[in-house]
C-alpha cells in the first residue's frame, strides 16, 4: 500500500515539474520537485518493516483516542505507539494545520508582497549580481502571481514536515542506541510526529488567529511565515541589534519546553529500556544542536534574521 501511495506522489510529481518546465503551469515545478522526493522517500521507508516493540496484550487505541489522549495523557499514547506504531492520523492533522496557515498566510499578506520582500533579503545578502537585480526582482514578483508556485507553497511545506520528522527520527534512534537502549524507527517516527503535533497545532491555530486580527502591514512577510504566536526569550532582543540573541532567545519558551517534555515522554515509554535520563539527554541534546544550527543559518544569513 505504501509502495502504491509513493508511486502515485512521484507521478503526480513528475507531472507538476514537466507542467512548470513548459510554463503550461509556471512555478509548479518546485511543488512538483517536492512529490517525487515524497515518494521516494516513502518507498524507501516502506523497505522498512513495521514491527511491535515488546510483548503488549494492550489493543491499539482508536485514531480519535491517540489524537486526543496526546494531550493529556502522553505516556499511556506512547506506551501503546510502541506496540502498534501507527503514525499517519497526527502526520495528517500537522500537515493540515501548516497547509492551512500556508495559504492563509499567503491570503492575507499576498503573494507579491512575500516574494518581494524575500528577493530583497536575498538581494541585501550580495548572492545575486548588481546587473541582474532588475530582472530577478522582476521575475521573482511574475512568478509569485502563478497559479502553480501558490499550489507549490502547501506541498512543500508538507513536504518539510515529513523529511524533517524522518531526519528526527533517525537522530531519536542514534541518540538511543548510544546510550545502550534501543528503539526502532518506526516508534521513534512515532515519537518524532506525536511530540511534535500538540506544541505546533496550539501554534499554528494562535497564529490563525493573529493573522486575521492583526494588521498585515505590522506582519513581516518572511519570519511572519514560521508562525506569530511566540512564547519565548526572542521577545527580550531587537533583531537587528542582537540577531544571535534573538535566535538564541527564540529557540528556548513554552512551545519549545512542552515538546521537549512530550519527546522525553515519547522517548521513554516507546523505547526498550530508554530510561527517562536517558530520554530527557537525547531530547535536550538534540535541541541544543538545532539552536546551534539556527545560530550557524543566522550568521550565513544575516539579512533574513534582521
Amino acid at each position: 500500500m505504501n509502495r502504491i501511495a509513493a508511486i502515485v506522489l512521484f507521478v503526480l510529481g513528475l507531472v507538476l515539474v514537466i507542467l512548470g518546465v513548459t510554463k503550461i503551469l509556471p512555478g509548479a515545478a518546485s511543488g512538483g520537485g517536492g512529490l517525487c522526493l515524497f515518494g521516494i522517500i516513502i518507498f524507501g521507508l516502506s523497505f522498512i518493516p513495521v514491527t511491535p516493540s515488546g510483548a503488549s496484550e494492550e489493543p491499539p487505541l482508536s485514531v480519535g483516542e491517540r489524537l486526543t489522549a496526546i494531550f493529556y495523557e502522553p505516556a499511556r499514547v506512547f506506551r501503546n505507539l510502541r506496540a502498534h506504531p501507527r503514525w499517519l492520523a497526527a502526520f495528517i492533522v500537522i500537515a493540515v494545520a501548516a497547509a492551512a496557515f500556508q495559504i492563509a498566510f499567503t491570503q492575507r499578506i499576498g503573494a507579491e508582497t512575500i516574494a518581494t520582500a524575500t528577493i530583497e533579503k536575498v538581494i541585501e545578502s550580495g548572492f545575486i549580481p548588481a546587473d541582474r537585480v532588475p530582472e530577478v526582482r522582476a521575475q521573482a514578483i511574475e512568478s509569485a502571481k502563478s497559479v502553480g508556485t501558490r499550489l507549490s507553497g502547501p506541498i512543500n511545506a508538507v513536504v518539510g514536515v515529513y523529511v524533517f520528522m524522518c531526519i528526527l527520527a533517525g537522530l531519536y534512534m542514534l541518540g538511543v542506541l548510544i546510550s545502550g537502549a534501543r528503539i526502532k524507527f518506526w516508534q521513534a517516527f512515532c515519537v518524532a510526529v506525536y511530540a511534535a503535533m500538540p506544541p505546533l497545532l496550539l501554534q499554528n491555530l494562535i497564529s490563525l488567529i493573529i493573522l486575521f486580527v492583526k494588521s498585515p502591514d505590522d506582519i513581516d512577510p518572511i519570519k511572519g511565515q514560521r508562525g506569530l504566536a511566540h512564547a519565548d526569550l526572542g521577545l527580550l532582543f531587537t533583531p537587528a541589534e542582537h540577531p544571535y540573541l534573538y535566535v538564541l532567545g527564540s529557540t528556548i519558551g513554552l512551545f519549545t519546553i512542552y515538546s521537549l517534555w512530550l519527546t522525553a515522554t515519547g522517548l521513554h515509554n516507546a523505547g526498550e529500556k530508554v530510561s527517562k535520563g536517558t530520554a530527557w539527554f537525547v531530547a535536550i541534546a538534540l535541541w541544543f544542536l538545532g539552536m546551534l544550527l539556527a545560530l550557524g543559518a543566522a550568521a550565513l544569513f544575516p539579512a533574513f534574521v534582521t
